[in-house]
C-alpha cells in the first residue's frame, strides 16, 4: 500500500495528517500528489466524498513557501464551500507556518481585508468577491504560481464562466500551475481546460463512467404527496436510532423552513439551509449540525455540494431532484471517505417520470420499497397527470445553478468596462435600492 511518505509529502504535513487520524491515501490522492509535486497542469475528477480536497491541497502545503506573499488560489463556487476547503487546508498545514485565508461574499470585506493585510499564503475565494478585490486593486496576486478550481462543473453551471475566465486572464503567470477538479466531466469543463491549462495536461478520472456510489443503499418509496410527511417522520425516527445525522432535501426554501417547523412540532432537533438565510446564520445552523446539537437538517440543493460532515448516515429526498445529476450530488453528502450510508427518496405519482431518469442514470441497484413495507403504488388518473412543459429557462439558483446563466450580462444592466470587458454593477435606484433582478444576481453571484 502506497504511504503518504512515498508520495513525498513533508514530516510536517504528515505529522498532522495521523492526528487527524488519516494513515493512508484514497485513489484519487495516489494519482494525483506525484503529479502536482512535479509540476504538472491537472484534470481530476471523482465522486464527491473520495478526498479531492486533500489530494490537491497537500502537495500545495509543500510547495507553498511559509511567511511569503499569496502564492496560491483556490477557487469554489460557493460560501460554505470556501470557509470548508480553508479549514481543511489548515487542518493538514498546522506545522507548516503556512497561513490561509476565504474569501467570499456576506462577510464585510473589511474584515477580509485585514487578514490578507496580515500576510497569509493561500486564498480560498468565491469568483465574485475576489474580483471585487481585484478591481478595488486590493489584492496582490503577482506572485500567484498554483491555481486551483474545485467544483468546476458547478461554478459553470452556476454561470460563473465570465469571473473565472478574467480571474485566469488577470493570472497570466508563466510557468503557472493550474489544477481542475471535478465530480462530473461536461464538455464546457473540458473546453476551460484546453483554453487555460497546459497542453501536456494529466487527466485523472476515475469511475468516470459510473455516477451512484456503491457504499450507499439506496431506496424509494412511491406515495400520494399526502402522505409523506408521515413517513418521513417514521424514516427519521428509525434511523436515529443509529445515531447518525440525516439530511433532508426539499425543492425551494419556503417548503424547507415550512417543513423544519413541522418537524420541531413532532420534537425533533432540526436546523436549516437554504438561500434565504444570512451568511451568518448559515454558519450557525451547519456549526449546530456538525457539532451534533441538531441531528437533522432540513435544505435545499444549496447544500448538495461542498458540504462535509463524516458523521451523516441518512439522506432523505423529500421531493425528487428535477436534473439527474443533483440526486447524486444529494446522495454523496453521506458515505464520506468511504463509509457506508442510506438514501431514500419518497417519490408522488406525479414525479415519476424524473424519478425514472435517475434509475436509468446509475448502475448501482435503487430498492423499491413499496413491496417490503406493504404500501400499494398509488395510481394517478389522466386527470391528475400534468406533464411538465418548460416554457422558458428553469429556476436553478436552489439547485446550485446560477438563475440567469444562460444570459448576457447585459441584462443586468451592466456599464461595459473598456480596460478588460468585465462589466459592473449599474447605480441605485432613485430609491436607494436595487431592482428586485439585480438583487438578486448579486445575493447569489457571491
Amino acid at each position: 500500500m502506497t504511504t503518504f511518505e512515498q508520495l513525498g509529502l513533508s514530516k510536517e504535513i504528515i505529522k498532522a495528517l495521523k492526528e487527524n487520524g488519516i494513515e493512508s491515501p484514497f485513489p484519487i490522492q495516489q494519482a494525483v500528489i506525484p503529479l502536482i509535486l512535479k509540476g504538472s497542469d491537472i484534470i481530476g475528477q471523482a465522486h464527491t466524498g473520495t478526498g479531492k480536497t486533500a489530494a490537491f491541497s497537500l502537495p500545495m502545503l509543500k510547495k507553498v513557501k511559509p511567511k511569503g506573499s499569496i502564492q496560491s488560489l483556490v477557487l469554489v463556487p460557493t460560501r460554505e464551500l470556501a470557509v470548508q476547503v480553508t479549514n481543511e487546508i489548515n487542518r493538514f498545514g498546522r506545522y507548516t507556518g503556512i497561513r490561509t485565508a476565504s474569501i467570499y461574499g456576506g462577510q464585510s470585506i473589511g474584515i477580509q481585508y485585514d487578514q490578507l493585510r496580515r500576510g497569509v499564503q493561500i486564498i480560498v475565494a468565491t469568483p465574485g468577491r475576489l474580483i471585487d478585490f481585484i478591481k478595488q486593486d486590493s489584492i496582490n496576486l503577482d506572485n500567484v504560481n498554483f491555481v486551483v478550481l474545485d467544483e468546476a462543473d458547478r461554478m459553470l453551471d452556476m454561470g460563473f464562466i465570465d469571473e473565472i475566465k478574467f480571474i485566469l486572464f488577470s493570472l497570466e503567470i508563466e510557468n503557472r500551475q493550474t489544477c481542475l477538479f471535478s465530480a462530473t466531466m461536461p464538455p464546457t469543463v473540458s473546453r476551460l481546460a484546453r483554453e487555460y491549462m497546459k497542453k501536456d495536461l494529466k487527466e485523472i478520472r476515475l469511475n468516470a463512467e459510473e455516477l451512484g456510489l456503491d457504499t450507499i443503499r439506496q431506496s424509494y418509496l412511491i406515495i400520494p404527496e399526502k402522505e409523506k410527511f408521515k413517513h418521513l417522520c417514521n424514516f427519521i425516527r428509525n434511523k436515529n436510532r443509529d445515531k447518525e445525522q440525516t439530511i433532508i432535501f426539499a425543492a425551494t426554501k419556503q417548503r424547507t423552513g415550512r417543513l423544519a417547523e413541522e418537524l420541531k412540532h413532532v420534537g425533533l432537533k432540526v436546523t436549516t439551509m437554504h438561500g434565504n438565510l444570512s451568511q451568518k446564520e448559515r454558519n450557525i445552523s451547519m456549526n449546530r449540525f456538525r457539532n451534533g446539537r441538531e441531528n437533522v437538517l432540513v435544505a435545499t440543493d444549496i447544500a448538495a455540494r461542498g458540504i462535509d460532515v463524516p458523521s451523516v448516515g441518512h439522506i432523505i429526498n423529500y421531493d425528487v431532484p428535477i436534473e439527474p445529476m443533483m440526486y447524486f450530488h444529494r446522495i454523496g453528502r453521506t458515505a464520506r471517505a468511504g463509509a457506508t450510508g442510506n438514501a431514500v427518496s419518497l417519490v408522488t405519482p406525479e414525479r415519476l417520470d424524473d424519478f425514472a431518469r435517475i434509475l436509468r442514470n446509475t448502475k448501482q441497484p435503487i430498492h423499491k420499497l413499496n413491496d417490503e413495507m406493504g404500501i400499494s403504488v398509488p395510481v394517478i388518473s389522466e386527470r391528475q397527470y400534468r406533464p411538465r412543459i418548460k416554457t422558458r429557462p428553469s429556476r436553478k439558483v436552489e439547485q446550485g445553478h446560477h438563475r440567469n446563466s444562460g444570459r448576457s450580462k447585459s441584462s443586468f444592466k451592466y456599464h461595459q468596462n473598456e480596460s478588460h470587458g468585465f462589466g459592473k454593477k449599474r447605480e441605485k435606484n432613485s430609491d436607494g435600492r436595487y431592482d428586485k433582478r439585480l438583487r438578486r444576481y448579486i445575493r447569489y453571484s457571491r
